[in-house]
């Protein structure tokens, strides 16, 4: 009856319908945005959604606080890493090597790259980049000074990174690197503080030619090292306080390229224009996830995690808070990023992310979590199984997957209520362990190393309190432990492939936290002026511009031109 009302709900797609209402009030004599007629080399993006703008162009501080694409479209990494074709892309680096048995990574710089004010980029330069995230730790943000002992330009090209000890996974971390310019930077007194607001870089879009409250736009690089591109003039952003008024811009023609949620897109932008309008959504942007804080009991319990995520109707998500647009996780807890990693686990070990509520009730009775008189489970201590689920206030798809989350809870008899937060106090509160269970994301990287390592590692396991960028929910084992240390010394495709799939079945068996759906990597474009976007038919990478990490969104930038 419950997945009957649901359904119900999910007819009526009330999300899609506040769209579609104020696309028709939009229509109206006088209500639509204004049109602006724009040159077919102008590309208007939409990716951060701020009322107003400040101007920071600072590819070292967090992603969020300097614009996009200050991360790849302004700077740039050595490595690009393309998330569909599973590769890293030369791109400032042209080669790297291993040497010393493995603890010395060897990278050759490209030849004739040009920073913007016209100067030659060097291996220099990208010694003093490492150096400097060194000096100043807030600015590495990938840690590599963890595992890095030293750096050295041994002449214009080729730059050694000296490891303390063997790490494999480090060059992903080096690879995504940022690199900014020694004559400028060297004069920065706080690189950390430092607003940067006259970018000197070697990407595409180097030059503020526009900067205001409510709109900016970056122009050319006059210096660009890939001949001809980009073919483009130009990157406009308005500034957009919601992702309703975004959404609406996208829908009439304001906005080319965007990255946001749109419910019932078919019906309410692709309808619109066909010709024109079109997105793309593969499933390599993470996997949403419902984290138990295993630090509390009974979530310590492998059973009790199991049983709970039996319990959870999954399709019933897919079908109402994501809008069809993705599928059940399986059991390796891994998005498409990973395909060619993924193996294909039994009846036996996927069991536990099917739905299957009398198994999860059976499991739960037979762990003596039996149910009160007024229908909660007990703990082994008689406390009622009572937790709040955690989730980011307007983040409308996981508001909704929280909500059937704590109804499909609550049927197993657990009395769970969802609590929304604005982002930044939920990120607090997962960040430093404070819950009982939240919705959240996982992080991609070039290898399922990655992933693993954020979800199972005691490295990455912060006291409660102290905030921490991955293991939310404080889980590690020692087989997890073991696995992932052979990972980070094996040189060997094929002895990487045998410990990913190790890791593989050590998530299913030991599920350390519960994969609901994999999560789309959002992009939708209209082509009436600029094509060349990746597309199911042509997906030479993620489409998505929040693909800024590890660089992708330069394999777009250098692609699009004008129609």
């Amino acid at each position: 009856m419950f997945r009957a009302r649901l359904r119900g709900l999910a007819s009526a797609w009330t999300t899609a319908a506040v769209l579609a209402g104020a696309i028709a009030s939009a229509t109206l004599p006088g209500c639509a945005p204004p049109k602006h007629e724009l040159p077919n080399d102008v590309l208007v993006v939409s990716q951060e959604q701020l009322s107003s703008w400040v101007r920071n162009f600072n590819p070292l501080t967090p992603a969020a606080a300097s614009r996009w694409p200050t991360l790849a479209g302004v700077y740039e990494p050595l490595f690009v890493f393309n998330s569909i074709k599973s590769v890293q892309v030369p791109w400032l680096a042209s080669a790297y090597e291993w040497r010393d048995g493995n603890r010395t990574l060897r990278v050759t710089t490209r030849d004739s790259v040009l920073w913007s004010d016209g100067r030659p980029f060097s291996a220099k330069d990208v010694e003093f980049t490492f150096r400097l995230l060194k000096r100043f730790p807030a600015l590495d943000r990938r840690g590599v000074w963890g595992f890095v002992s030293g750096v050295t330009a041994r002449d214009a090209s080729t730059v050694d990174f000296t490891f303390q000890r063997v790490f494999i996974p480090g060059f992903d971390e080096i690879a995504a690197q940022q690199i900014v310019p020694e004559h400028v930077w060297k004069d920065v007194k706080d690189p950390v503080t430092f607003a940067n607001e006259h970018p000197v870089a070697t990407g595409p879009f180097t030059e503020v030619n526009v900067f205001r409250d409510q709109i900016y736009e970056l122009g050319r690089n006059p210096h660009y090292w890939q001949k001809g591109k980009p073919a483009i003039r130009a990157l406009r952003f308005p500034a957009f306080p919601s992702n309703d008024r975004a959404n609406l811009a996208l829908v009439f023609d304001e906005v080319e390229w965007a990255g946001n949620f749109i419910p019932a897109i078919e019906r309410v932008f692709v309808k619109r224009n066909p010709e024109h309008h079109a997105y793309w959504f593969p499933l390599t942007a993470g996997v949403v996830y419902l984290y138990a804080n295993t630090t509390r009991a009974p979530f310590d319990d492998v059973n009790v995690r199991k049983a709970l995520s039996m319990s959870l109707d999954r399709p019933l998500m897919v079908d109402v808070a994501a809008f069809r647009y993705t599928h059940p996780s399986d059991a390796t807890g891994m998005s498409a990023t990973y395909d060619a990693w993924r193996d294909t686990l039994s009846d036996a070990e996927s069991a536990w992310v099917k739905y299957d509520l009398p198994r999860a009730n059976a499991i739960l009775d037979s762990l003596g979590l039996a149910r009160g008189a007024d229908g909660i489970r007990r703990t082994k201590d008689g406390k009622p199984m009572r937790y709040d689920v955690l989730c980011v206030s307007g983040w409308s798809d996981w508001v909704r997957a929280s909500q059937i989350i704590a109804r499909n809870l609550r049927a197993a008899g657990v009395d769970a209520t969802v609590k929304t937060y604005d982002f930044g106090a939920w990120f607090q509160k997962v960040q430093e362990g404070d819950f009982d269970l939240s919705i959240g994301w996982s992080i991609e990287g070039p290898a399922p190393y990655h992933l693993y390592r954020w979800l199972m590692s005691s490295a990455t396991i912060k006291p409660l309190g102290q905030p921490s960028a991955g293991n939310w929910h404080r889980y590690s084992s020692p087989e997890a432990d073991r696995a992932l240390e052979a990972f980070e010394a094996a040189a060997d495709p094929g002895e990487q492939r045998r410990l990913a799939s190790r890791l593989q079945r050590l998530f299913a068996a030991e599920a350390p936290a519960i994969p609901l759906y994999p999560n789309p990597s959002w992009a939708e474009f209209n082509t009436s002026r600029i094509t060349g976007f990746p597309t199911a038919e042509d997906p030479y990478c993620d489409p998505s511009p929040n693909k800024m990490e590890r660089g992708e969104i330069l394999l777009v930038l250098t692609s699009l031109r004008p129609r």
